[in-house]
């Protein structure tokens, strides 16, 4: 995994953990000591559900970019899939890529992002995809402390949603 991350001894690197599948092993460390894991080639750390009556709509999309199948959970997010597969800057897209671990102050919190990019210039970018009015208190918090734990390690975050115009850049 590499070296950890000193940003000035930032409290939030070892505030958060991440925890992921490498290699067909599950593991879990520091944000700090896991921030340059290559995310954009780890496979989801959870499954992608099909059930009858469901009103998300699950699946595997064919990308192009990475020569593989990445999963999305809802027609949204395999709208904004085939949006980051036609970018031209995108290198690397995973779906699930990791658990992201905090506490509150009053709980144990874990949030699973929908997509880690990597782009051409090596930056990353962690992707959620909720639309405008499905983004109450829960989530809410769940992206603010995600991009928190971005901006830590030098991520950028990206919550989105509805596609209003066909545009390449997220």
């Amino acid at each position: 995994m590499g070296e950890s991350v000193h940003a000035h001894d930032d409290p939030l690197l070892s505030a958060f953990d991440l925890d992921f599948l490498d290699a067909g092993r599950r593991g879990r460390v520091a944000l700090g000591a896991g921030w340059n894991v290559r995310f954009e080639a780890v496979p989801p750390v959870r499954g992608f559900r099909w059930n009858k009556g469901d009103r998300s709509f699950p699946g595997w999309y064919y990308a192009a970019t990475t020569g593989t199948h990445v999963g999305y959970e809802s027609w949204l997010e395999r709208d904004r899939l085939i949006q980051l597969d036609f970018a031209s800057d995108v290198v690397g897209i995973a779906s699930q890529p990791f658990w992201l671990h905090w506490h509150d102050g009053e709980r144990k919190r874990r949030h699973g992002p929908d997509y880690f990019v990597r782009l051409a210039d090596g930056r990353a970018r962690v992707v959620d995809v909720r639309t405008e009015d499905q983004v109450d208190e829960p989530p809410a918090e769940a992206f603010a402390a995600t991009s928190r734990a971005c901006s830590a390690v030098g991520w950028e975050f990206a919550q989105v949603g509805v596609l209003i115009r066909w545009s390449w850049r997220i």
